[in-house]
């Protein structure tokens, strides 16, 4: 599944990415509001889908070279947040979406857990 996939599938808001990021083939995703949770716990996941707003986010991301973030619930950024991403050339999108319609359509959609 490719990048550009995820926002038709969870309607999502392309807040930063360019055509090239767009078209990054992702495998497989994780979920929290916890950015401990994905640093203990999280391997080789692409997508972070998560409610938390704040540049810890993004830095959790690049830690764990994620390529896509996911902010679910309609949440907005704020521009510290968006640059970071931007610097790290981290996909951020925004889904009108709850995490667990959201994890539920990717999943249907082929995106899988890991393992």
């Amino acid at each position: 599944m490719k990048i550009k996939d995820i926002v038709r599938i969870l309607n999502a808001e392309i807040l930063f990415a360019d055509e090239k990021m767009l078209e990054t083939e992702v495998n497989s995703a994780c979920a929290s509001d916890m950015m401990s949770d994905v640093l203990a716990f999280v391997k080789d996941q692409a997508v972070l889908i998560t409610g938390l707003c704040n540049p810890q986010v993004v830095r959790t991301a690049v830690m764990m070279d994620m390529v896509c973030i996911v902010l679910v619930r309609g949440k907005q950024p704020d521009e510290i947040m968006l640059k970071l991403a931007s610097e790290k050339r981290i996909a951020m999108l925004s889904s009108p979406l709850r995490m667990f319609g959201a994890c539920g359509l990717l999943y249907e959609a082929g995106l899988k857990p890991e393992g």
